[in-house]
């Protein structure tokens, strides 16, 4: 087989780089571990930056977010039994998050390659990849894969052979699990890591939002957030132990915790409803530098992994994306590599911004139990000066709402 970007993983960071390089007249192959099914239905989180969703709206894959997404324009920092609003509109000339699911976002993806004819290529297993220093890498793959989640490997169909596409240009999107960042060599790859002493505990439950706008809440037994993922289901967290168990809580005792954390002097109540669903996030950040390799390039997750507190998983995949598109028609159009050459510094600018975003959001929102009450009161008076200042929400704001993008070619930006 034979194409000319080879795309491992068909989550966001790659059927968004699928679906951009096809407007561009570029082919591309994409090979994604799930079947489709599975992919768009997991219910996954997604708080899309104001240059995230217009990007989506500008390249035609925004019309059922616009319908069914949430516009947010503000949050709720809640602490000392009392909320305030931090107002992304007013602190950032107009600018807003729009809540949609991940698994939405690639389902409108997903429609939009199969339309036009893409080749999506679903249950396959890249196996290896080779000739990255040369201008014909290869990428090995099987069909018929399936992960199995209890062995925690991949299984294959008894009937399946290795394949092989041929490519100018590989891109690994398959997440932080997936093998394309392994093939950049010891000596030359670096990865950082930070593992938080926390986890948290996620439900999924029937039922009409509590809140308009997502609530982050600081109480001394630990951190909740109240968000929404449609008008019927509802995505709550609290900070728990990360070695607990799901089978440590029963419903009774989620939504004790969840009222004794939101609670108010106001009298607000959380809603309730059925839960049907319950995990545990583990807590980390994670960088791989660099994020390339010859001509292999390394995208989303599979290159970085920022706690969820900052909302900013999803659009650092997409900005990956966009500095990759660019200097992809940068090769196209006049054989220049330049930009495809500073690809990961470029990208590794944003990423620890947004990293370093994530960190203070974590640390400021979450108790740190082996430690004294002097830092819970640190942490309660930095968001007391959030609160009071106009300057930090400013600057709280400008984060979560996203920082510009840069400009690409045929491609929007939020400059």
């Amino acid at each position: 087989m034979r194409t000319q970007v080879g795309i491992v993983g068909g989550g966001p960071a790659g059927a968004l780089l699928s679906h951009l390089l096809h407007l561009q007249g570029i082919e591309s192959v994409v090979l994604e571990l799930r079947n489709r099914e599975e992919v768009e239905t997991a219910v996954r989180a997604g708080v899309l930056e104001d240059a995230t969703a217009e990007l989506l709206r500008e390249t035609g894959v925004g019309k059922r977010m616009d319908q069914k997404g949430a516009v947010h324009e503000g949050i709720e920092l809640r602490f000392g039994g009392h909320g305030h609003r931090i107002d992304f509109a007013d602190l950032t000339g107009g600018r807003k998050i729009v809540v949609y699911g991940q698994q939405e976002v690639v389902k409108d993806l997903y429609a939009a390659r199969l339309s036009a004819g893409g080749k999506l290529i679903y249950e396959a297993a890249a196996t290896g990849l080779q000739d990255l220093d040369t201008p014909q890498p290869k990428i090995r793959f099987r069909r018929g894969a399936k992960l199995d989640l209890d062995a925690g490997d991949i299984r294959f169909r008894d009937d399946t052979n290795e394949e092989e596409i041929t490519c100018d240009f590989v891109v690994g999107a398959d997440g932080f699990f997936g093998p394309c960042r392994s093939f950049i060599p010891d000596e030359v790859r670096k990865e950082h890591v930070r593992t938080y002493p926390f986890g948290w505990f996620g439900i999924l439950v029937e039922g009409s939002p509590s809140t308009e706008e997502l609530i982050y809440t600081l109480h001394e037994r630990g951190f909740a957030l109240v968000s929404t993922r449609s008008p019927e289901v509802q995505r709550l967290y609290f900070q728990c132990d990360p070695n607990d168990k799901v089978d440590n809580w029963p419903d009774e005792r989620i939504w004790e915790e969840m009222q004794t954390r939101l609670a108010t002097d106001d009298g607000w109540t959380l809603k309730e409803g059925r839960i049907f669903q319950k995990d545990l996030v583990q807590m980390r950040s994670f960088i791989c530098e660099p994020m390339q390799h010859g001509r292999l390039f390394l995208a989303g997750d599979a290159a970085h992994i920022v706690p969820p507190t900052g909302a900013k998983g999803m659009n650092l995949a997409v900005s990956d994306v966009r500095v990759l598109v660019r200097g992809l028609i940068e090769f196209y159009s006049s054989g220049r590599t330049n930009l495809l050459e500073s690809y990961s510094e470029t990208c590794l600018r944003r990423v620890w911004k947004a990293s370093r975003f994530s960190w203070w959001m974590t640390s400021m929102l979450h108790r740190f139990h082996d430690e004294d009450d002097f830092r819970y009161r640190l942490q309660l008076a930095e968001l007391d000066y959030l609160a009071s200042s106009r300057a930090a929400s400013t600057s709280l704001a400008e984060n979560y709402v996203g920082l510009p993008m840069e400009v690409i070619t045929g491609v929007p930006a939020n400059d």
